[in-house]
């Protein structure tokens, strides 16, 4: 892990804990951190659906598809 990283203390739900690594399959730490991400997510999601109808984008699909791709 090359992430800078915070020792934390939380009481958390056991019923809960043991639901969530059970999901995942993983330990204690590898789920909390899957959890978080899901909550950056979900704000990212929420921030971008709050945009929806508000950008207009014109694409010309055509000269989209004859791009030429990377390698």
């Amino acid at each position: 892990m090359n992430e800078a990283t915070r020792r934390v203390t939380a009481n958390l739900p056991v019923e809960l804990l043991d639901e969530a690594m059970e999901a995942t399959g993983a330990g204690i730490t590898e789920t909390l951190t899957e959890g978080l991400r899901l909550v950056r997510r979900s704000r990212a999601y929420a921030k971008a659906m709050a945009l929806k109808g508000k950008l207009r984008l014109r694409a010309d699909l055509d000269v989209s598809r004859e791009r030429r791709r990377r390698r």
